[in-house]
């Protein structure tokens, strides 16, 4: 998600400036404003087929999108095109399409699609991003505004049995708990690891772990974050958790406690894995290679860990006695590749 225009993926710059010594990391969410909306009040009305969702596999954010798109059946309504892992100092590129090139939208870089509508685009390349393909003018990069529009605004191309991941008598306790995830644990692994300053490292590092304990209370007597099924807020707090000790308990030192060792999160966190349009939307290769060979003030040598071993996603969870129905009146989603 990050943005700068020398440093642009999920990484330690903001508003186009390094952290500095001393200094404490502060994401930039400034976004494109843009929305695709059923009555197309912004100018791009919903409609089949013509946007493009540009993410990257390793990304906590572009992979909320990719998990809400494929829980609502949107695959063949939206499109997807997928960076790979890796980015130079310019822009996420397609180097894993064959010549390096989008297929849909005919273009190496995401950074086109960008300099395409805003030719001066001050700030950085970000994924996820809506493209407009009758144009190839890239629409938003509103990280949460995205997936809480394909909940909202894309309704009528639901799949029959689609969950409702922001119910609208939840709305505001979602937005609440999605708020206190994101400045601790979403963004506070961040913190930790772009910290300048020992005091602003260890700060960040006390809150993401107090919010740790603080969702292991909240989700030792409920089966998911907000009501008794899967929603809005459950998609983003999973990302930052499967990425937990394959990258920031380590290259983060978010290193009070492995997730595996957070008895309530690690069984929640599976239970979500288990779960049709999560586990099977994670790229464990993708997620290492981004992390230890984009960041590298803090990973010098590039080396990519050999581990952890990711085998132990698969032991059975008991988090089913909680009760709850993570589709709610609804169903999962066909499996890959149906």
């Amino acid at each position: 998600m990050t943005s700068s225009p020398t440093d642009t993926a999920d990484d330690h710059t903001t508003g186009g400036r390094y952290v500095a010594s001393g200094e404490e990391f502060d994401r930039d969410t400034d976004y494109i404003g843009t929305r695709v909306t059923r009555d197309g009040r912004f100018g791009y009305p919903v409609e089949a087929g013509r946007y493009r969702l540009v993410v990257a596999n390793a990304c906590p954010w572009a992979h909320r999108s990719i998990i809400v798109r494929r829980l609502l059946g949107l695959e063949d309504v939206i499109s997807m095109g997928v960076c790979g892992p890796t980015h130079d100092e310019r822009s996420w590129t397609f180097d894993l399409d064959e010549g390096g090139v989008d297929p849909v939208l005919g273009i190496p870089r995401l950074q086109d699609a960008y300099l395409k509508r805003f030719p001066d685009y001050p700030k950085g390349i970000t994924v996820p991003a809506l493209v407009d393909t009758t144009t190839g003018e890239v629409v938003t990069n509103d990280v949460p505004t995205i997936t809480l529009d394909l909940s909202t605004e894309w309704t009528e191309h639901h799949r029959a049995g689609a969950p409702d991941l922001y119910p609208e008598a939840l709305r505001a306790e979602i937005d609440e708990v999605a708020d206190l995830v994101f400045h601790d644990v979403n963004n506070g692994v961040y913190k930790c690891g772009f910290a300048g300053s020992q005091r602003g490292y260890e700060r960040a590092y006390d809150s993401l772990f107090s919010r740790l304990d603080w969702l292991s209370d909240r989700l030792s007597g409920q089966r998911f974050l907000v009501g008794d099924t899967i929603t809005e807020a459950d998609v983003r707090l999973f990302t930052t958790l499967v990425r937990f000790d394959a990258v920031y308990h380590g290259h983060f030192k978010a290193n009070r406690q492995k997730l595996s060792e957070m008895p309530v999160l690690w069984d929640y966190a599976r239970d979500l894995f288990q779960t049709p349009g999560f586990g099977d939307t994670v790229e464990w290769q993708q997620i290492k290679d981004h992390y230890y060979k984009v960041h590298t003030d803090l990973n010098p040598t590039q080396i990519v860990p050999k581990g952890p071993d990711t085998g132990n996603w698969y032991v059975p969870h008991s988090r089913a006695a909680l009760g709850g129905r993570p589709f709610g009146d609804g169903t999962a989603p066909e499996p890959q590749g149906v």
